[in-house]
């Protein structure tokens, strides 16, 4: 999701998603992206369909998607795009938005940046070169582009089909792009929204899960926010780097460079699911030390691991996840885990302890971590200083940000159209169209898409 988290950042001053479910129910177009709703969020696929039950004539539903897969058989538009070519399709839409006087003027000129810039690089992407470039009809463009230019709400979903590439960033800055231009940003029903890949990824974003995050939505390379974190955990100044960590594709080869001697993997597997396996496995051969912290063995990952921890999985420990909608939830312990395995929590205090650090992590309980990590998030975006245990089990989950002292979280982001910049306004970003590093050719003529299927 790293993707989606620069793009917010980038265009709107943080990594805060603007919409909520209900704003499903609400969207008279929607535009599907990078996302086979149908097999991956299947329950908001459900209110998607309903939604367009409940309103056939005046619901329309954009999907692009290269294969006819069953979101698409719902979608009164599909354009089923050549595999890597979505900012050229995204670009073309917002051009023909421009041609036919549909972006929302009012509101670029008092909310937004970059206007200018976005317009002169929209030039060169006409519906015709884009149906040359994306191998879909120009037609079919320029009716999506009418569609989503003149609904009263338009909302934009889209997943890891459009995050996991080289130009994820861009086709996120290209979709916001999109929400800006025509006003469907903080308003019921509409806006640019990202659904996450997996159950908790919000929630590592929110921890500073990131190579180059901290706690609270912070920045390593900011030193404000190092700072900030220093005090908080009760630090020396300086303590913290402020050099960012190796990301995932970079800490591997840096393992199979013998830069990184020491690798410790948590609740993933990434011979499996990382490009280039091969090198992530010969990578692995390599490490002095490789651990592997997992509920499952064997995998792919585990059988290369000279020390394995046995964790608990989600059924069997209590703990805190947050949803795309920035809905923060309790999951509560349903059965005792097998064994010698711990809560993943368990795991690392132990291990602390073992090193010497026993002090700084003498939780009692999962809600001490959780109490503690809220402090981080205090005046930030993301405030859920007025969360606890006892309200999130009276409740179906809160909505940061919502502060200490507030009855309610908030639904709806960026609602005054006042955005988290040094400007106070959301940035327009121009971006360009680079094709596949791979494309098919006469020896290479497949392309290969990965998904999922919904009962896996």
């Amino acid at each position: 999701m790293t993707s989606a988290s620069a793009a917010y950042a980038q265009a709107l001053g943080q990594d805060g998603p603007p919409c909520s479910y209900e704003d499903i129910d609400l969207a008279d177009c929607f535009l599907i992206l990078g996302a086979n709703m149908e097999a991956c969020h299947p329950v908001l696929f459900q209110r998607v369909k309903a939604r367009k039950r409940a309103s056939p004539r005046d619901v329309h539903i954009i999907v692009v998607d290269p294969r006819r897969t069953a979101t698409a058989e719902i979608a009164d538009i599909h354009l089923p795009l050549r595999p890597g070519t979505d900012v050229a399709l995204l670009n073309a839409l917002l051009h023909e938005i421009v041609l036919e006087g549909l972006v929302d003027t009012a509101f670029i000129e008092a909310h937004t940046e970059g206007w200018e810039a976005l317009q002169r690089a929209l030039r060169g992407y006409s519906a015709e070169r884009a149906a040359l470039m994306c191998g879909v009809d120009a037609q079919a463009i320029r009716d999506a582009a009418l569609r989503y230019g003149r609904a009263r709400a338009a909302l934009s979903l889209w997943a890891v089909g459009a995050n996991q590439s080289v130009a994820g960033v861009d086709k996120n800055l290209a979709l916001i792009n999109l929400a800006l231009a025509t006003g469907n940003i903080g308003r019921p029903g509409a806006g640019p929204f990202s659904l996450t890949g997996q159950p908790n990824a919000m929630g590592g974003r929110e921890a500073g899960g990131l190579a180059h995050t901290l706690p609270g939505h912070r920045l390593v390379a900011d030193p404000r926010h190092r700072a900030e974190m220093e005090r908080l955990w009760g630090l020396a100044p300086g303590s913290i780097s402020p050099r960012p960590g190796l990301t995932a594709v970079d800490l591997f080869a840096a393992l199979h460079e013998g830069a990184v001697k020491a690798v410790w993997i948590v609740c993933t597997n990434p011979v499996a699911s990382m490009p280039h396996a091969r090198q992530v496995e010969r990578a692995l051969r390599r490490a002095e030390l490789v651990v592997a912290q997992d509920a499952y063995h064997p995998t792919e990952t585990t059988r290369l691991a000279h020390v394995l921890l046995p964790a608990a999985q989600w059924s069997e420990r209590t703990g805190t996840m947050t949803n795309s909608e920035r809905r923060v939830c309790l999951l509560e312990q349903a059965a005792l885990p097998p064994g010698e395995a711990l809560p993943d929590w368990q795991i690392f205090c132990r291990f602390a302890e073992k090193m010497g650090f026993g002090r700084a992590f003498a939780y009692r309980d999962v809600e001490e971590v959780f109490e503690e990590f809220k402090q981080t998030t205090r005046g930030r975006d993301l405030d859920m200083t007025g969360i606890t245990y006892e309200r999130l089990r009276a409740s179906r989950g809160l909505q940061w940000p919502l502060p200490e002292g507030r009855v309610e979280g908030t639904s709806r982001l960026y609602t005054t159209g006042r955005f988290p910049t040094c400007s106070g306004r959301a940035r327009f970003h121009p971006v360009t169209f680079r094709p596949p590093a791979e494309p098919v050719d006469a020896d290479y003529p497949f392309a290969l898409l990965t998904g999922r299927v919904k009962d896996q």
